[in-house]
């Protein structure tokens, strides 16, 4: 395959959400590359949210790492790989030999590749004898797993998309799915006016864009979760809404459950008053609930986030047990997972606590079965430390050296500036990445090149268990590689055999192999087992179609997938049978006080992912959101002190940041919302996850990011202000900054404490515009303490900057607009100096749908000009919302807004 071709479409999957649609890449040979939805994978039929839309625009090797590089006493220094593997390598012999093979460790990603992830833990688990290799995954779907196995014996997720569309009700806990997951929200929605008559609930404390578009939506309190679905439980039982012989025949544990349920559950006015809900919503989901057979409960991170999280899944699939409604068509517990691989991550064991192939790091046959199939020298035989435990080990300094894989935990961890502390303190920190600068990074004394989306070859495992190639169409820059090439050159120059993998083929072969090994013939049949593509060759396993597991090979030489589980009422237990579990209702660990009297809860936006490595290089996805944002109720801003559209800090026992007020009209009282993208790479002072309470659940070790106790004050500045300019600039001299990546240049908003006595020569500095000569327009109130200026260069603007005491300044979307221009006309410098465009129709307003970029302005010009009527009408006009769907919620509320203020001002 020539991959610098131009015109080659390259079928490949997205790199980012757990949805694991379908990309095609067609290569221009410039580096750059046409993305657009391959019609042919069932996950998206050929379908993109913005963010995969955009993935071509996150591709250039601006930022990136390309050479290994070690920190020496003037800093990181270019190496070659020999150098930088043998330096890795010399270190972590030593530490073994003189602390054990437990003073080591991986911290690793769900976007890793399943081969790379599955050498990642071969190296640790049967090489160096430690299961201390954790991964992000930890923060995200760990809780959704230990309740799987809990209930079924095994991590199963037993149906499908399909079954979304197949459902008569669709219950999203915890999911503001049409933002996170918007092309499965966009399966159910289009299932939805097929079928008027199927019902969507929405269960989660905020309101949400996705509750834009239920025909329910349940507020509950944060952490009631649990009270709320026992309390369903309890009803069910009590009203007969169940499978007798189901229960009798296949499961386990009724008795038990529904005694710890009914404690203090039984009575839905008291659950409504827990939950801080109106009885009669409870009600009417019970209700709803109870007369539904084929219903499906989907659930993310507002539920898997929690320190009781394991018992929130639990207390779901109890419910689905109680009714029988599992295995069929159109029902079931469906954990849909944030990660594009965080589902192939625990095939492969890539959790301290498990094994390869589903097996159990805790269970001496299953050990066996592993340690026989690698030939290993040792084998960990206890688990190793979690997430959150592991980088408290590092700052004890019980942990010697760690390797972090593709993710940036300075960040994404909660308590973030603990795990700085250790990083800093750490004997030996080694990094792969694809980014040169990132939070973590900057504490590595090794920095390894790894190769990313578009230049990587391997497999992802979604939501749904569906198997797809994530192919390479992009040639390796620099001196990259892939994850799994890196880790095994290192398993060499430790003495390690069994690490002589010549391609991603090889790895995904010996994993296919170990998944059948042992299996049939095992007292409970493993169900994870793909041994039915352990003998593709090179050529087939390029051109493997998406496939869902379990995948055998029959005698006859076909192969059987199965679409959904436990169709035959046979779970992965001794007796086969699933089992309920009890789960004891409990309050959130860390309560508010008076010193934090607010509960900070933590997740994504509608354009950005994780932290940003990727998606804040995309112009497309930069304006929706461009800030970090606290939202807060108005009657709790009004209580603390702080306003709409200035800034607060916000602080917790673990830590403190600074974000931009907002009022979203979805945050309870008593609540507040942050979102998890901004680090400071992209901010002066905005990671939460230095805010973010460290309790963990104590089953599965996942933290608790949506209860935070906080509070939050005014952060007093004397002038806001921003930059628009085609150069990068360093800002440490302002008190508070954002850089937003545009198409053409770097936007920057900025706040400052200091008192500017001469503005032009401020500006100037700061711009760097130190040619007295230089086409400099400028504007100065200084009365209203307003100042204006814009530097021209060959009549083409190269930046601008604008300051105010307050915060109603220029449109930065119009003004983007001139950065795309080569020459300025005279009413644009016009139009500069006064602060404002001149033209009608010239400020297309702040982004709304970012797939075809249209502005809020252009929306609310079309509706009252058109007199248009329903976001379908407005999709024929201007195409917003006519691609991935997440802007539908938002245009639905302009048409509203927008058609009531023109009648007001009718009358």
């Amino acid at each position: 395959m020539n991959l610098s071709s131009d015109h080659l479409a390259i079928r490949t999957t997205c790199a980012y959400c757990g949805v694991g649609c379908g990309v095609q890449a067609t290569p221009k040979g410039d580096g750059t590359a046409t993305i657009s939805g391959d019609t042919l994978h069932p996950a998206n039929r050929g379908r993109l949210c913005v963010k995969g839309s955009a993935l071509g625009e996150t591709l250039g090797l601006e930022g990136r790492l390309l050479y290994p590089q070690v920190r020496g006493e003037d800093g990181l220094r270019r190496v070659s790989w020999d150098a930088a593997l043998d330096q890795v390598a010399g270190q972590w012999r030593s530490i073994i030999a003189e602390h054990g093979p437990q003073a080591v460790a991986l911290y690793v990603s769900g976007q890793l590749l399943t081969e790379d992830y599955y050498v990642a833990n071969k190296l640790m688990k049967g090489y160096v004898g430690s299961a201390n290799i954790d991964t992000n995954s930890r923060l995200c779907m760990s809780s959704a797993v230990a309740g799987y196995k809990r209930a079924f014996g095994e991590d199963l997720v037993p149906l499908c998309y399909d079954d979304l569309e197949l459902a008569d009700l669709v219950v999203l806990v915890g999911s503001n799915t049409a933002w996170c997951h918007p092309i499965l929200f966009q399966r159910i929605l289009r299932a939805k006016e097929q079928r008027p008559e199927m019902k969507l609930v929405v269960i989660d404390p905020r309101r949400t864009a996705t509750c834009e578009l239920a025909d329910l939506h349940l507020p509950v309190k944060a952490g009631t979760d649990v009270w709320l679905f026992n309390g369903l439980l309890s009803y069910l039982a009590r009203i007969g809404a169940m499978d007798p012989a189901f229960v009798e025949q296949h499961t386990n544990g009724l008795t038990a459950a529904l005694e710890t349920a009914n404690i203090d559950c039984a009575d839905p006015a008291a659950v409504a008053r827990i939950c801080r809900i109106d009885p009669a919503l409870l009600l009417e989901f019970y209700e709803l609930y109870a007369a539904t057979a084929k219903t499906i409960t989907a659930y993310s991170m507002g539920v898997n986030q929690s320190s009781a999280g394991t018992d929130k899944v639990n207390a779901i699939i109890n419910c689905h047990l109680i009714g029988g409604r599992i295995g069929q068509p159109g029902m079931g517990p469906f954990s849909i997972t944030g990660q594009p691989n965080a589902m192939g991550g625990r095939e492969v064991g890539g959790l301290a606590n498990m094994l390869a192939a589903h097996m159990d790091l805790e269970n001496p046959e299953h050990r066996d079965v592993v340690q026989t199939f690698w030939d290993a020298p040792v084998m960990a035989d206890s688990g190793g430390l979690k997430a959150v435990d592991l980088f408290k080990a590092i700052e004890e300094g019980s942990i010697k050296a760690v390797w972090v894989i593709g993710t940036n935990p300075v960040v994404s961890m909660p308590d973030a500036d603990q795990v700085r502390r250790a990083l800093s303190r750490c004997e030996l920190v080694v990094a792969s990445d694809i980014m040169q600068h990132t939070d973590t990074n900057e504490y590595a004394d090794v920095l390894l090149p790894a190769l990313g989306w578009g230049e990587k070859d391997g497999t992802v495992t979604n939501s749904e268990r569906r198997i797809s190639r994530q192919r390479a169409f992009l040639p390796a820059p620099g001196e990259a590689l892939a994850d799994w090439k890196i880790l095994s050159l290192f398993a060499q120059r430790m003495g390690y055999s069994g690490f002589d993998f010549r391609s991603a083929h090889g790895v995904f072969a010996e994993h296919a192999r170990l998944s059948g090994f042992r299996n049939t013939a095992a007292d409970v049949p493993r169900m994870f087992d793909i041994s039915g593509l352990a003998g593709l060759n090179a050529r087939e396993y390029d051109d493997m179609e998406p496939t869902q597991w379990p995948v055998r090979r029959l005698a006859s030489g076909q192969l059987e997938v199965e679409e959904r589980l436990f169709a035959d009422r046979q779970f992965a237990t001794a007796d086969g049978k699933a089992r309920f579990v009890p789960t004891a209702t409990r309050a959130p660990v860390n309560a508010v006080s008076e010193d934090f009297p607010l509960v900070l809860n933590t997740g994504r936006v509608r354009d950005q992912w994780h932290t940003m490595t990727r998606t804040g290089k995309a112009p497309t996805l930069a304006d929706h959101t461009a800030e970090s944002f606290v939202d807060i109720h108005p009657q709790d801003a009004l209580l603390h002190g702080v306003r709409e559209g200035e800034l607060a800090r916000i602080s917790s026992e673990w830590g403190a940041m600074v974000a931009r007020v907002q009022h979203g009209g979805g945050i309870p009282r008593g609540s507040v919302f942050i979102p998890i993208h901004w680090n400071n790479q992209t901010a002066s002072d905005a990671r939460v996850g230095a805010l973010v309470n460290p309790e963990v659940d104590p089953v599965s070790g996942e933290p608790e990011f949506k209860h935070t106790p906080v509070r939050i004050e005014q952060f007093r500045v004397n002038w806001h202000g921003f930059i628009l300019s085609r150069s990068s600039k360093a800002l440490d001299s302002v008190a508070h900054w954002t850089r937003i990546q545009g198409r053409s240049f770097n936007r920057y908003e900025l706040a400052g404490r200091n008192v500017i006595k001469d503005y032009s020569g401020w500006a100037r500095t700061l711009l760097g515009v130190h040619d007295a000569d230089a086409d400099w327009l400028e504007y100065e109130d200084r009365t209203a303490g307003v100042y204006r200026a814009v530097h021209i260069v060959d009549d083409r603007i190269e930046q601008c900057i604008f300051l105010s005491p307050r915060q109603d300044m220029p449109s930065r979307a119009w003004l983007a607009s001139l950065f795309c221009k080569d020459v300025l006309s005279e009413i644009d410098r016009v139009g500069l100096l006064v602060g404002m465009p001149v033209e009608k129709g010239a400020d297309a307003g702040p982004t709304v749908c970012s797939c075809f970029g249209v502005g809020r302005n252009t929306i609310c010009q079309s509706i009252v000009e058109k007199d248009l009527k329903t976001v379908q009408e407005v999709t024929a006009c201007l195409k917003a919302g006519g691609n991935c769907g997440s802007c539908v919620p938002e245009i639905k509320k302009i048409l509203v807004q927008t058609r009531v203020e023109a009648a007001e001002e009718k009358l």
